[in-house]
């Protein structure tokens, strides 16, 4: 069996009824990642152009909220009812279409003249961003069994960069060229990247997509839950863990825009640079993943998340005590959200897209719940309540591992014993 390194970058998978076969080299693997990243960015630029939108377009304050709320609601309906499709469509052409679609959008959000204009743009712009949902079913498809867990975990961290970054990077390129250029210039990297994909990826994966109609497609993802126990924990992780993620990020720029620290929103938005260590352990877990250590990582990982609210609730006095918070935070969430989808897609990998489509619905559950219950509280009860509910999502977390750790099995660490996956197909 080859190591991880060797198994990701030599494995070679055979395209059935065709002579060729596809490497699945690491320029692939980050191929996967920046095109993951690129298109998840999308989801997160508007937050620090809300203002200058809505100025632009004589916009009141309740239609510029109106902006992050519409986007995440697209992007919670693709989950569903997009993503799913990857498991009886040719993945190549499927990821092409929706980048192709996803230009379209970022074109219509760039020119937009009204508000209703933008509004629709923005939900079709978060409807089609969960591509990256699709790419990532797709590199695990493409992985060797042995070596999945770190593939996972190098297009994850894609996503991690994509996620913190796309406000940092927003917010640079509207004060150069004005909110307008943020769009236009993801339109056409978005562009350049179908192009790639649609020259670089394989035509079909190993196994041939099910036979299943629409309608039975999406009714197998809720089966898929009432099914798979590990898949439910596992949801539940996801709620959690970025319930807490989203309880800091939604909420951290309020105290450090007033006193003491009264810091500009390009200073807010550098936060996104020290959270982008998140990215190492995503790829770190992805390789514990594969050594079968799948249970260990999450509950050191989620230990690690109570733990950082302790800094955390020192940042009206220390801005190190912050910085220590959001590296810690990142790195425990990201451990955590790889570990999940490494085990989930183990369980039926003819049914990757549905799994990890449905796991992310509970994904965006979790940070729509930090985001409302974050914003709300701070008004109420100021920074020390924030943290409070921060680290309570954090310790549900940890005490749910602790009560179901042992009760189901890791299919990661059956895998890696046995060399390959059998697990059954549905």
């Amino acid at each position: 069996m080859p190591g991880g390194d060797e198994a990701v970058t030599q494995w070679t998978e055979a395209r059935s009824g065709e002579g060729s076969a596809f490497v699945l080299s690491r320029g692939v693997v980050m191929l996967f990642a920046v095109a993951c990243g690129t298109a998840v960015a999308n989801v997160y630029f508007s937050q620090p152009l809300l203002v200058t939108m809505g100025h632009d377009l004589a916009m009141s304050p309740a239609l510029v909220g109106s902006v992050v709320t519409l986007t995440h609601v697209g992007y919670g309906l693709g989950l569903f009812f997009l993503v799913p499709l990857g498991d009886v469509a040719d993945r190549r052409r499927l990821i092409v279409a929706q980048l192709l679609l996803l230009v379209v959008a970022l074109a219509v959000v760039a020119t937009a003249r009204t508000a209703a204009i933008l509004l629709g743009g923005m939900a079709a712009t978060g409807l089609l961003a969960v591509v990256t949902q699709t790419l990532v079913a797709f590199a695990a498809s493409l992985a060797p069994p042995a070596g999945r867990g770190r593939v996972v975990g190098l297009v994850t961290s894609g996503v991690v960069i994509g996620i913190l970054l796309a406000r940092t990077a927003s917010g640079l390129m509207a004060d150069l060229a004005g909110w307008r250029s943020v769009y236009l210039a993801s339109a056409s990297l978005t562009a350049v990247l179908a192009l790639v994909l649609y020259r670089v990826l394989p035509r079909r994966s190993d196994a041939p997509p099910a036979t299943l109609r629409y309608g039975q497609l999406l009714r197998s993802t809720i089966t898929l839950f009432a099914r798979e126990r590990l898949l439910r924990i596992r949801a539940l992780f996801a709620l959690l863990a970025f319930a807490a993620f989203s309880t800091l990020w939604s909420s951290v720029a309020l105290p450090l825009s007033e006193a003491p620290y009264f810091l500009p929103h390009s200073a807010i938005g550098a936060l996104g640079l020290i959270g982008a260590a998140g990215a190492l352990a995503a790829t770190v877990a992805g390789c514990l993943n594969d050594r079968g250590l799948s249970r260990r990582t999450t509950g050191i990982a989620l230990a690690l998340l109570a733990a950082s609210w302790l800094p955390l609730a020192f940042t009206r006095s220390s801005l190190w005590a912050l910085v220590v918070g959001v590296i810690l935070l990142d790195l425990a969430v990201q451990a955590v959200h790889v570990t999940n989808q490494t085990l989930i897609y183990a369980l039926h990998p003819d049914a990757g897209s549905r799994l990890i489509g449905g796991y992310m619905v509970f994904y965006s559950i979790g940070s729509a719940t930090g985001a409302i219950a974050a914003t709300s509280l701070y008004t109420l009860a100021g920074w020390g309540a924030v943290c409070a509910l921060g680290a309570a999502f954090s310790c549900l977390g940890l005490a749910l591992w602790a009560f179901t750790r042992h009760s189901i099995p890791d299919p990661a660490a059956k895998v890696t014993s046995r060399g390959e996956d059998r697990h059954p197909t549905m």
